[in-house]
């Protein structure tokens, strides 16, 4: 069975980020701080995504209860409003993680460091891919505006629900990392199948306005 590129990234990227946890006997706690950094990686990239749109669609979208017009204006105020909202969610995310800090040694950040490395590396490769489907078609900017959100809550309420309940052995590291894996990929595919169901490819919008 052939994988796709970006799944193959994914599980490349949470495997990483794994092996490193076993090699220095992490806490689940601390292996929040690489998944952080990628949820921060993925509204990073969908801010990007959203002002790289050159013909995009805003069926059912609204802003302050009115439908939303497919324009410039429209496009920088979404993702304006999707930076402070996203951020607000990990400036608190990142409040928390900080308290549990005290302790780590230099390698433990160098590690998190090349954890998240792994990462951006993954979501930079899907970014490149994504931009030349978008330029192809007609993607909803509410859906991407939305998505990242749909991504990333599963993933975390993964972890911090082992986090809180669970111990720190090496079995349970394993258990939930494959459970986070589980859900960023089912969520991966997810996202572009919401997104391909939702493009109105270009040729079909030129031939409708003509």
């Amino acid at each position: 069975m052939v994988i796709a590129e970006g799944t193959r990234n994914l599980l490349l990227a949470n495997a990483v980020t794994a092996a490193l946890a076993l090699i220095l006997h992490w806490p689940l706690t601390t292996l929040l701080w690489p998944f952080w950094v990628q949820s921060v990686i993925i509204g990073w990239y969908s801010r990007q995504r959203i002002l790289a749109l050159t013909n995009f669609s805003t069926d059912g979208f609204e802003i302050n209860h009115h439908p939303a017009a497919p324009t410039l204006e429209t496009q920088r105020f979404t993702a304006r409003f999707f930076t402070l909202h996203y951020g607000f969610f990990h400036f608190g995310y990142l409040a928390f993680l900080w308290k549990g800090t005290k302790g780590y040694n230099w390698w433990d950040w160098l590690a998190i460091i090349a954890a998240a490395a792994s990462f951006v590396a993954s979501h930079r490769a899907s970014f490149r891919q994504n931009i030349e489907a978008d330029r192809r078609g007609r993607p909803n900017l509410g859906t991407l505006m939305f998505l990242p959100y749909l991504r990333i809550i599963p993933m975390h309420a993964m972890i911090l629900v082992g986090a809180g309940y669970v111990s720190d052995s090496a079995g349970a590291l394993l258990l939930f990392t494959a459970l986070k894996t589980g859900a960023d990929v089912l969520m991966h595919h997810v996202e572009h199948s919401l997104l391909q169901r939702g493009a109105i490819p270009v040729e079909s919008v030129n031939a409708r306005d003509g």
